[in-house]
């Protein structure tokens, strides 16, 4: 049988253990209660849009004008404030119809696009050009500069416009904002979120079975329907 002192520091060991871990195991459970109790198409912003109609456009310019003057690899036609343009190579915006380069999308063209994609109903407090972000920013790792459209609404309700190319990005809003707190928490990576392979979230899991095998090895030593077997 294990002696007594060596009962005492298992006892010692899983009590510490467990007060240390305690509350990033609270943490993990709240987090997976809030994840497993919502709706991931509700945290996205779903609720918040509205189905999105594709625009037919006419008279464009062809292939081989847009091409005279750059080395396309890439070409996409999108629809800006009901206005068509070119998409070449990732990085330049032309106007579809007159060739002209565009450097930025205005204001007034992002806030037509986030009110091609966001409900009529909402309605809209301000909108602001965003050039740099924070790595825990709620737009943080999507195109810059962009224009953030802020909405008065309980959930505090924001849409994300990419000013170089014109796409809408995001829809941010309070439910959100819980999930990628308790997300953080939960994958403990407190830079960008989604790294499972964190130290710190290593090091716990391995502390957590640590602590989940001495209790299991504390019942062994401390139970007298053990003691009674191995006596006989």
């Amino acid at each position: 049988m294990v002696k007594r002192k060596t009962a005492i520091l298992i006892r010692k060991s899983h009590r510490y253990l467990g007060i240390f871990l305690g509350l990033q195991f609270l943490m993990w459970t709240i987090s997976g209660l809030y994840f497993s109790w919502t709706n991931i198409d509700e945290i996205h912003g779903d609720q918040f849009k509205k189905e999105v109609k594709p625009v037919v456009h006419n008279d464009l310019l062809g292939l081989d004008i847009v091409a005279s003057g750059l080395k396309v690899t890439s070409l996409e036609l999108r629809t800006i404030a009901d206005q068509p343009y070119y998409w070449i190579n990732d990085s330049v915006l032309m106007d579809a119809k007159s060739g002209i380069v565009k450097p930025k999308i205005s204001k007034e063209e992002a806030l037509k696009v986030a009110s091609a994609y966001m409900l009529e109903s909402l309605e809209v407090a301000s909108v602001d050009l965003i050039t740099e972000v924070g790595k825990h920013h709620e737009y943080r790792e999507r195109p810059l500069p962009a224009y953030v459209i802020s909405y008065n609404h309980p959930e505090n309700i924001k849409a994300y416009v990419s000013a170089v190319d014109g796409t809408f990005q995001r829809v941010r809003h309070r439910s959100w904002r819980w999930f990628d707190f308790l997300w953080m928490t939960h994958t403990m990576d407190y830079e960008g979120r989604d790294n499972f392979n964190t130290i710190v979230l290593r090091a716990f899991s391995l502390l957590g079975l640590v602590t989940v095998l001495s209790g299991f090895v504390l019942w062994y030593v401390s139970s007298p329907t053990i003691r009674k077997v191995l006596k006989k």
